[in-house]
């Protein structure tokens, strides 16, 4: 490798007379370096750089050269690729340098400022070599600013530095990878005094990272925090070290970035960790966010202290430092002199030939060297403009000063060097006027400039430090051996702990913790040790260092292979178990296991086994495919152990696969048969195929036999009839025999039907039968389809789309008058068999329906008189007339009452016997005959009898009938009672005025009549109603309600806090009605609007809460019933003040009140009459705490999922529902309730009575449609029962 050079680099980073192009007041470049090595290739770049300065002058801008390192793999546009770059940003000062190559765009970068703009600065991408490792001294003096250093001119330049090694990258891979990234830049004492420009205000950040001081191996993080409320996505951070350092390429274990979201707060944390910092982390920090079109930065400073106890830092590129074998023969010459003699197009060619990479600043330095120096008022002589020093060497820096008294000072990079009284590293020496400073133990990190200033004057130096190539002592020996043993690579060095690479084959050898490779080093031996030998360890092995390499080949083989038991053959019955064994030696190679050339895998059923030299193959359950050749080839060897097995089985017929019951095959004649039966056996079985004592042959035309290696194939192209029967099947072969048996059932359609026969007709209905078919198919008669049509139509109709199961049936809907044939279809599994032949012509004539309405008109002592309507349904034969019969109850003879047909409705019976009872029926006579006798359904007395009076209360009335004052009353009472009973009222046991109340009366009800409702017509009204001596009475209760009058006084008893206690006594007057709550009322004195507090509120007395301090309120309520709200209120007489807090009021204890109670009924059960078919309840309320579970019961037995009662439980009333009752429903019915705390019962009677009777349905007046359907609903309930 090239001898490096040193960057362009002036003590406290102070250019000598470097100004700006323009003198337009633009401040000069300042100096930023970036060190990253190795760089696979150096670029050249120009970028705008910030300077500063007071008095810029003018000077011409100098071209740039790039110097291009041999390494192979190029970086573009200057960004760090995996193995970065080192880009250092230089001075245009050097007008006579050609530019040789051009230079790509820089890449984009942050705003800078308009000055920033205008300069003209030049990249120049570089690769020094690493700096060697750095004492202590070194280091501080390096990191640390010089607290009182002389004062410099404007144009001073700042410079620090900065080294992160990358944690993720191996010890040896540290000299190539990226281990030192640095940058330039530091701040001067007298700049410290300097106004600092106050940045923008920020747009994104909330919280900026802050400066901070730590010591070496501490931690320190750095938050930074920003508000994404108006941010649609996140945005993007930056984290940079100086001026352009994106520090997210050298994240590993010293550097980590974190991000972090809060979906509450909505912000964004960043946050930056420097782990075990080292003193050279040292420097300017900068953050910047961006979002679309927002930007925002910020800087901060690292201060990194140096601990008390001094460490060694160890630097292990120099180990890579230089790889070019000649350099070791470079001789030791003087770049600078070479450069001072030499042409100034011959500079490109010195640089390549002496790995000068930075060569424009050398022709800078070199420009400065040339130029006349002024003449120094306190040098008498000055140091050199450059010296080098071998590693490990001393240099002396001697300056001759003009003014012995003035007080004189070193810096080493812009930092004070001061001595340290345990460690000689900086010696300084006074002779006469000459000051000494002595360098000893020369290292890398010493290769720096050097600066010494004496009052305000300063001359400046650079050191180079030539690090000496790590060379091969003693090479590795080539080994031969072979595999599980031990080898071990020797190779001795040049120096003591010399970073050294371990290559296989041209490839870094791995030597992790995982990794079968060990490395060991002790001195300057290295080993290199593998402890198990593979044959795949077998290569070329090398070491390298950075004075050369050597290698030497290792050769791994296999041991020789020795059979100790061979493999056998084996014959194995189907499904036993297998097993091959074998041993070889030596014992720990594995193998494979082949059959018939395929790789046989171990899995559920295939077990392989290898332990020392037995190698095992087992297989559970043997199958016909495991027959073959089997191998088992030793791995890494080429022979190979061989054997046959053989796998038999007898032969055996897989019926199963037919999937049919009882190995029957159903199939429909005419159709084709196939039958595909699997077959097993080793070797393949001979199949005979029989049908009784027929052999079924291969060769057959429409039935044949085939067999195939698998399966035997039995087909029927036609089916027939005569197929149908039992099918033999018979397997041999040499393992033995077997047979199986396949019935084959042929199936047709069925015959036709017989012709069916009709033995009955109706108006539009016949009835027909038939016998089923003689042949059914095969398959049993599902079912039957039937047709009609008219005899003189073709025209066939179906008559049912589901079969007809029975063998009778009815077709309807016919014509009468019209002459039908009808036929039927058999349907089997199959399908439908043809027509059978059609029935005998039939018209269909129906006689009429019954009379309806059939009632008894009138009752004497020797006749009855009935009446009834027409039919409903007439037919086309018309109606003759009506016959009228009777019989005596008890007998079954019918008497014909009249002789000759009747038209007229209405009959009556004469000649009958006193008090006799009978049975009326009347029948309609046609063409066709007559019809269903209409008969009445209970019998007639024949004698006028008494029915004594009833009054019917409707159910509503049966309870308290509440009305409003100023509304109408009109109640309709019913009432029963032959013959027509006399009515009266009386209202609390007088008469009734009737000029207040209205009473009219008719056969079957009364009603009372109030137009306009006062309170005085409240009462118990009672009603009489007497039929000879027989009388019933009912008392009806009206109640007249009205609004309530307002509470009589209403006083403030105590005012406390914001609380008002009121206290009223209920109104006198409550409206008829009970008081049902009151409405609370409050208004500030000020405005006197009411506003309300509370309403529906129970009790006489109250607490008003949250009242509003200082304000002085009154106070009114009203009452309220179930008609509403009081038409006015009372108001308190005097009002409540709100004062402020100042009295203590004691509350009064109070002890919870015990709600819990037992169950008790506050409303029993009363006895109840039904009527039957009309539905009944019973009520009756229950108070309890807890919740009480009811029970209904009757006769003592409990009704449970009965769905002829509905029971109903609402705010403590209970409720059975009986659903039309009949006298049988009658009976004791009670009501239990249970809780913990005990249980209450009631009980009632329930009488069902029966319906009315027709005749006095009749003499109520009670339409006749209504009386038939009355009359129908009993006749169904007794034909339920």
């Amino acid at each position: 490798m090239p001898e490096p050079t040193k960057k362009d680099e002036t003590p406290n980073a102070q250019p000598e007379e470097s100004i700006a192009p323009e003198s337009n007041g633009v401040l000069p470049l300042p100096e930023i370096s970036l060190q990253i090595s190795p760089p696979p290739e150096a670029v050249a770049e120009a970028e705008p750089v910030e300077t500063e300065g007071k008095e810029p002058e003018p000077v011409e801008p100098v071209p740039v050269e790039v110097v291009v390192a041999k390494e192979p793999e190029p970086v573009e546009n200057g960004s760090t690729d995996p193995e970065p770059v080192a880009v250092g940003v230089k001075e245009q000062v050097e007008p006579e340098v050609k530019e040789e190559a051009p230079c790509s765009p820089p890449p984009p970068a942050p705003p800078r400022p308009a000055e920033m703009e205008k300069a003209e600065p030049v990249i120049v991408v570089t690769t020094p070599p690493p700096p060697p490792p750095a004492d202590k001294d070194d280091d501080a003096a390096a990191s640390t600013p010089s607290p009182t250093p002389p004062a410099e001119d404007a144009n001073s330049l700042k410079k620090l530095s900065i080294e992160l090694p990358h944690d993720n990258v191996p010890l040896s891979a540290m000299g190539r990878k990226d281990s030192v990234w640095s940058l330039g830049e530091g701040q001067l004492p007298e700049d410290l005094d300097k106004p600092i420009d106050t940045p923008p205000l920020s747009t994104l950040l909330i919280e900026k990272p802050q400066g901070g001081s730590i010591t070496v191996g501490e931690d320190i993080t750095f938050v930074a925090k920003v508000e994404a409320k108006d941010l649609l996505r996140k945005p993007t951070i930056k984290w940079f070290k100086g001026k352009w350092m994106d520090l997210a390429s050298k994240t590993g274990k010293h550097l980590q970035l974190k991000e972090t979201f809060d979906r509450f707060t909505k912000i964004h944390t960043f946050e930056m960790h420097i782990i075990k910092a080292k003193d050279n982390y040292a420097g300017n920090y900068r953050c910047e966010v961006t979002y679309k079109d927002k930007f925002d930065s910020c800087a901060f400073d690292l201060e990194v202290k140096e601990v008390e106890q001094m460490s060694q830092n160890v630097d292990i590129r120099s180990a890579f430092k230089r790889r070019e074998p000649k350099q070791e023969e470079a001789p030791d010459v003087d770049v600078w002199e070479i450069l001072k003699s030499a042409r100034p197009d011959e500079y490109e060619k010195i640089a390549f030939n002496y790995g000068i990479t930075d060569l424009r600043g050398l022709l800078k330095r070199l420009k400065k060297t040339k130029k006349e120096e002024k003449k120094s008022e306190a040098f008498a002589k000055k140091l050199d403009p450059a010296y080098q020093v071998d590693k490990g060497g001393k240099i002396r820096f001697v300056v001759d000063l003009a003014d012995p008294t003035v007080e004189l000072k070193w810096y080493k990079n812009g930092q004070e060097i001061r001595p340290t009284p345990k460690y000689v590293k900086y010696i300084f020496e006074h002779k006469g006027t000459q000051r000494i400073m002595i360098v000893n133990n020369c290292v890398l990190n010493d290769d720096a400039a050097y600066s010494v200033s004496a009052g305000d004057e300063k001359c400046t130096t650079e050191l180079f430090v030539k690090e000496l190539p790590v060379k091969i002592v003693k090479d590795i020996e080539a080994v031969k051996t072979t595999v599980n043993e031990r080898i071990e690579l020797e190779c001795e060095v040049s120096e003591e702990g010399a970073q050294v690479k371990w290559m296989k084959n041209g490839v870094e050898v791995p030597t992790g913790v995982r990794s079968r490779y060990r490395v060991k080093s002790e001195g300057t031996k290295h080993w290199l040790i593998i402890d198990d030998a593979s044959k795949d360890d077998t290569g070329t092995y090398s070491l390298m260092a950075t004075g050369g390499n050597t290698e030497a080949r290792v050769q791994v083989d296999l041991k020789p292979l020795k059979i100790l038991q061979d493999l056998q053959n084996v014959t194995v019955m189907l499904g036993q178990p297998l097993k091959l064994h074998c041993e070889i030696n030596p014992g720990n190679v594995p193998g494979r296991w082949y059959r018939n050339g395929q790789l046989i895998q171990p899995n559920d059923r295939i077990n392989i086994l290898h332990r020392a030299k037995n190698h095992r193959l087992e297989i559970e359950s043997s199958s016909i495919h495991d027959s073959g050749d089997y191998t088992f080839v030793p791995e890494g060897y080429t022979q190979s152990l061989c054997a046959k097995i053989h796998v038999i089985d007898p032969p055996k017929v897989h019926l199963d696969s037919l999937n049919v019951p009882d190995n029957t095959v159903v199939i429909v004649a005419g159709t084709k048969l196939r039958l595909e039966i699997p077959i097993s056996g080793e070797p393949a079985p001979r199949v005979v195929w029989m049908k009784g004592e027929r052999v079924i042959l291969d060769s057959g035309n429409r039935v044949r036999a085939e067999t195939f290696a698998d399966q035997t194939c039995f087909t029927i192209e036609v089916t027939e009839r005569e197929d149908t029967g039992n099918y033999k099947i018979v397997l041999q072969n040499e393992a033995g025999e077997d047979t199986g048996s396949v019935r084959v059932k042929v199936v047709d359609i069925p015959d036709p039907p017989e012709a069916p026969l009709v033995p009955a007709v109706g108006g539009d209905w016949c009835s027909m039968t038939w016998d089923p078919p003689l042949y059914d198919g095969g398959s049993p008669i599902l079912g039957y389809f039937i047709e009609r049509k008219k005899k003189q139509s073709s025209r066939w109709m179906r008559l049912n789309f589901d079969l007809n199961k029975e063998a009778t049936f009815e077709p309807k809907k016919m014509i009468e008058g019209v002459p039908y044939e009808v036929r039927v279809f058999a349907v089997n599994a199959i399908g439908v068999s043809k027509p059978s032949e059609p029935s005998k012509a039939f018209v269909p004539l129906a006689v009429t329906s019954e009379p309806t309405m059939l009632v008894v008109d009138d009752v004497t002592d020797t006749t009855v008189t009935m009446k009834w309507r027409p039919p409903e349904t007439i037919g086309a034969a018309g109606l003759d007339g009506y016959l009228v019969e009777y019989c005596v109850e008890g007998t079954d003879d019918w008497i014909v009452a009249n002789k000759g047909l009747t038209e007229k409705t209405k009959y009556t019976i004469t000649g009958l016997p006193p008090e006799s009872k009978i049975l009326v029926r009347v029948r309609a006579i046609n063409a066709a005959g007559a019809s269903t006798p209409r008969t009445l359904q209970h019998s007639i007395l024949v004698k006028e009898v008494i029915e004594p009076p009833k009054i019917r209360i409707p159910r509503h009335l049966k309870q308290t009938c509440i009305r409003r004052v100023g509304e109408a009353v009109n109640l309709v009472v019913p009432f029963m009672g032959k013959p027509r009973p006399k009515v009266s009222w009386l209202k609390e046991g007088n008469a009734i005025d009737p000029t207040h109340v209205s009473i009219r009366n008719t056969e079957c009800d009364s009603i009372i009549f109030i137009r306009k409702a006062d309170r005085n017509h409240s009462g118990k009204y009672e009603m009489t109603v007497k039929v000879e001596n027989h009388e019933d009475t009912a008392i009806i209760d009206i109640q007249i309600v009205d609004l309530p009058g307002p509470p009589q006084y209403v006083k403030i008893e105590e005012v406390w806090g914001e609380n008002v206690a009121l206290d009223w006594t209920p109104p006198k007057d409550n409206g008829n009605a009970p008081i049902t709550g009151y409405t609370i009322q409050k208004a500030d004195k000020k405005t006197m609007e009411w506003y309300t507090c509370v309403e529906h509120y129970h009790r006489t007395c109250i607490t008003i809460s949250e009242l509003v301090v200082g304000n002085e309120y009154y106070f009114r309520i009203y009452s309220e019933n179930m008609c509403g709200l009081s038409e006015c209120a009372t108001q308190t007489k005097d009002s409540a003040l709100i004062v402020k807090e100042g009295m203590n009021l004691k509350n009064p204890e109070y002890t919870d009140h015990d709600f819990k109670e037992p169950p008790k009924f506050t409303q029993p059960l009363i006895n109840t009459f039904a009527i039957a078919g009309y539905n009944a309840t019973l009520n009756c309320s229950v108070r309890a705490n807890p919740r009480p579970k009811v029970i209904w019961m009757k006769n003592k037995i409990a009704i449970i999922d009965d769905p002829r009662y509905r029971m109903f439980s609402n705010q403590g009333v209970c409720s059975l529902e009986i659903r039309k009752p009949n006298p049988y429903d009658g009976g004791t019915y009670s009501c239990k309730a249970i809780n913990d705390l005990g249980e209450a019962q009631v009980e009632c009677k329930l009488e069902v009575k029966g319906g009315f009777t027709f005749y006095e349905l009749m003499q109520r007046g009670v339409p006749l449609h209504l009386i038939d359907k009355y009359m129908n609903e009993a006749k169904n309930v007794e034909a339920e029962k």
